[in-house]
């Protein structure tokens, strides 16, 4: 890791939680190769912790992410760039989409706070996260089509589940710059706040609330049965229910339910 994304596990009084920073402010956190290493590196650590109840997202500076930094990515030269683009035999996603979806398939709730810009790939980066709090002059815009691109960040899937297919290609064909009020009406964004990273401490707060296994199975519930046909999603309900009815924290939240008492779950074992 480079120090491009920072990585602050603190402990709350209902439970640990994942601030992570994006680190280059100079550069309105514009995406180099270093840092989509490090983004696929820091996703991997909070995975492998689970202690870990929340994530955090958020950028230093000026802006959340200026998107990708492409004179930083020419200067590293063809033969890195053309790696980062590589996908191994199995593999379902290549360094640039992997920097996104890493946040996409962590078992515990991801926040991004976002402000400033949110361009490109750090739109893409965002709408990985489970929810987004922007404030209300930030600028979001699928930048891609000013260089004559397309999204290839995992937007093509994130965007067509929070937009209509028109508001997704005009969004991507045109590269539009809106604003955080535009966002919401759009369902880009879950919120706008003149303060977002309060909101997102409020959602955290009621997030520790709940089991982190039925959080994380939730997650999951959603995310494999959003395209699926009902009959699959039935079956998926039902798997994922039995394995939370054999669960340690369903017993505590059943038991402290029962008792009329505030539950002390333990560190997720499931998702």
């Amino acid at each position: 890791m480079t120090g491009r994304v920072l990585l602050d596990v603190r402990d709350e009084p209902a439970g640990r939680v994942a601030h992570v920073t994006l680190n280059r402010a100079e550069k309105y956190n514009g995406l180099d190769l270093e840092m989509l290493h490090d983004l696929v590196a820091v996703a991997g650590r909070v995975a492998a912790d689970r202690s870990i109840r929340a994530v955090v997202l958020a950028g230093d500076g000026k802006a959340f992410c200026a998107g990708l930094d492409f004179a930083s990515v020419a200067q590293a030269g063809p033969l890195a760039t053309a790696r980062g683009f590589v996908k191994l035999p199995g593999q379902r996603t290549n360094l640039f989409q992997q920097a996104c979806w890493a946040w996409r398939e962590l078992p515990v709730p991801v926040i991004a706070v976002l402000h400033g810009h949110c361009f490109g790939g750090g739109l893409q980066l965002a709408l990985a996260a489970d929810f987004r709090f922007a404030t209300p002059g930030c600028e979001l815009s699928v930048m891609e089509a000013k260089w004559g691109l397309i999204p290839d960040m995992t937007g093509s899937v994130t965007l067509r589940e929070l937009v209509g297919m028109d508001v997704a290609k005009r969004l991507t064909m045109t590269g539009e710059i809106i604003d955080g009020r535009q966002a919401l009406t759009y369902g880009l964004v879950t919120g706008v706040a003149d303060d977002p990273a309060k909101e997102a401490e409020a959602l955290v707060g009621q997030l520790l609330t709940r089991s982190p296994d039925s959080v994380a199975l939730t997650k999951r519930l959603f995310h494999s049965t959003w395209t699926q046909s009902s009959r699959r999603a039935f079956w998926t309900e039902t798997w994922l229910q039995a394995r939370l009815m054999r669960s340690a924290n369903h017993r505590i939240a059943r038991t402290a339910n029962l008792a009329k008492e505030l539950p002390t779950y333990v560190s997720r074992r499931l998702g």
